[in-house]
């Protein structure tokens, strides 16, 4: 499992993506050259989105941070997405920090590390539509396109039509316009979308799932990941993640919480 912001990355990504490295690294190239290279999907607030010119968010600070700790400087790649995995198969960065899970069948393909944030699919409607699980018998139901919002979507029975979009934007103003009965997506990126869309009359419902969320990287790249993971764990320890989690979330989002 974006706002106004994917108005502005939509158009970065296809130059982005033109400038990756050639081939796959492993953690000794990485260290070697001084520089980690990292994509985002760049329209997801409050996880990774666009301030102006400036990409930001909990997942950017974050990765920031987490390139500090390991010694390296960051370059971000905006890449949507649906298009992430594509892209890293291609080697166009090291690794990517996605806010919201893959298709199952998708993930078979990457490599995880930790998890660093926890959350779940919630369904959200207008205040009186289908707001529970079991009131989604009949309702058609907008999620975005790759994502475990719309394998959760598929699991769910009685659901008439289940509607894919490019991103939670369009998902959402089709709610907005009535086009699809409920939205399914990240826990956080509902509350967010409605807290900036108050007058909306659209309310948050039950989860549908919880869900771990992990940075994901090729496959077999074990030093990579432990570094990874070495890295989170120090942030977490030293007080970085709480106080990233307390600025964008106002709570703990992490997986031990």
């Amino acid at each position: 499992m974006r706002f106004l912001a994917r108005l502005l990355s939509a158009v970065i990504p296809l130059s982005l993506l033109l400038c990756g490295p050639a081939a796959a690294r492993d953690w000794d190239a990485i260290k070697q050259s001084g520089t980690i290279i990292v994509a985002t999907e760049g329209g997801f607030q409050p996880f990774n989105y666009y301030d102006g010119p400036k990409l930001t968010g909990f997942e950017v600070e974050l990765a920031e941070a987490i390139a500090k700790k390991l010694g390296l400087k960051l370059e971000w790649r905006v890449v949507p997405f649906d298009g992430q995995i594509a892209a890293l198969k291609q080697d166009r960065f090291d690794f990517a920090i996605a806010s919201h899970g893959y298709t199952a069948e998708r993930a078979k393909s990457v490599d995880f590390a930790n998890p660093h944030y926890c959350t779940g699919g919630q369904i959200a409607a207008h205040k009186d539509g289908p707001l529970t699980v079991a009131a989604l018998d009949g309702k058609t139901v907008g999620v975005q396109l790759a994502t475990s919002y719309a394998d959760a979507a598929k699991k769910v029975k009685g659901i008439k039509t289940i509607k894919t979009y490019k991103g939670d934007p369009e998902a959402f103003a089709a709610l907005r316009a009535k086009k699809v009965d409920a939205w399914i997506s990240d826990k956080f990126t509902v509350k967010a979308t409605l807290d900036k869309n108050a007058d909306a009359g659209i309310t948050a419902g039950e989860l549908v799932f919880v869900e771990r969320v992990s940075m994901i990287l090729r496959k077999n790249n074990k030093a990579l990941a432990e570094q990874l993971n070495q890295g989170l764990a120090e942030v977490m320890k030293d007080g970085t993640y709480k106080a990233l989690s307390e600025k964008y979330f106002k709570e703990d989002v992490s997986c031990r919480s």
